[in-house]
């Protein structure tokens, strides 16, 4: 089982890289390795969480505030929104997590098929207004904290639209999601029975796979990879609703 985590983490690492949404793998193949809903969602926030931070690091010059919405500003929104997020995930119970994770997955789909295929922000919009972004980010950061699949289009839908540049803003929300999982992942780390063999394998791999995707990066097809993306995530939609874990 060891062995094909490992594989499907190179896998969700290098899908990170290309084009996002690693977790729609991570997250069911720690499931079926055994793990209740809720505590495979910690799993993979913690086993992901590095490679996050990479991410962030790597494109650490290009990130900016929203007008008069400091970076700061932003990141301390986003660490705070992180820990309730992360405690509203602690706080639930396992049972209910499971029948929650199907509509979850489905509803990060959604927001990924939008984010990929949708019509794009005119850049010529009139920006939204920094204190409304900034409740915007917060709520953003609590659903990362407490669950996160599909936080990358959201905070990049919100950065836009408060007048940052695609590029900038995509740089900025890789390091705020960084934040707020540096939040959830430094409640998670307190919490009993984690499984850190899995997380630990699912972390090299995914670090391996990262590697492997920056280098592919120039040579595939990203709408093809977004487009399967989005068939996998409807696919696990229906595997989940049809499997409850107990």
């Amino acid at each position: 089982m060891l062995i094909l985590l490992f594989v499907v983490a190179v896998w969700a690492g290098t899908q990170n890289a290309l084009a996002g949404g690693g977790s729609f793998v991570t997250l069911p193949a720690l499931i079926l390795s055994g793990l209740d809903a809720r505590a495979a969602n910690i799993a993979s926030t913690l086993a992901l969480f590095p490679g996050q931070v990479t991410t962030g690091w790597v494109g650490r010059k290009l990130v900016s505030g929203a007008g008069r919405l400091s970076f700061l500003a932003l990141a301390l929104i986003s660490l705070a929104g992180g820990v309730v997020g992360a405690i509203l995930l602690i706080s639930t119970p396992s049972s209910f997590f499971a029948r929650l994770v199907p509509w979850l997955v489905l509803f990060a789909t959604g927001l990924f098929a939008y984010g990929s295929f949708g019509p794009r922000r005119s850049e010529q919009s009139r920006p939204l207004d920094p204190r409304a972004a900034g409740v915007i980010q917060f709520f953003i950061a609590i659903y990362g904290g407490y669950f996160g699949g599909g936080i990358g289009f959201l905070m990049l839908a919100a950065l836009t639209a408060a007048g940052l540049a695609v590029r900038v803003a995509g740089a900025t929300k890789n390091v705020l999601a960084s934040v707020m999982n540096a939040a959830a992942v430094a409640i998670f780390v307190f919490t009993p029975h984690i499984p850190w063999l899995r997380v630990s394998v699912v972390c090299v791999g995914a670090m391996a796979g990262g590697y492997v995707g920056a280098l592919l990066l120039q040579r595939v097809d990203e709408k093809l990879i977004r487009g399967f993306v989005v068939v996998l995530g409807l696919a696990l939609t229906v595997g989940l609703f049809l499997y409850r874990p107990h």
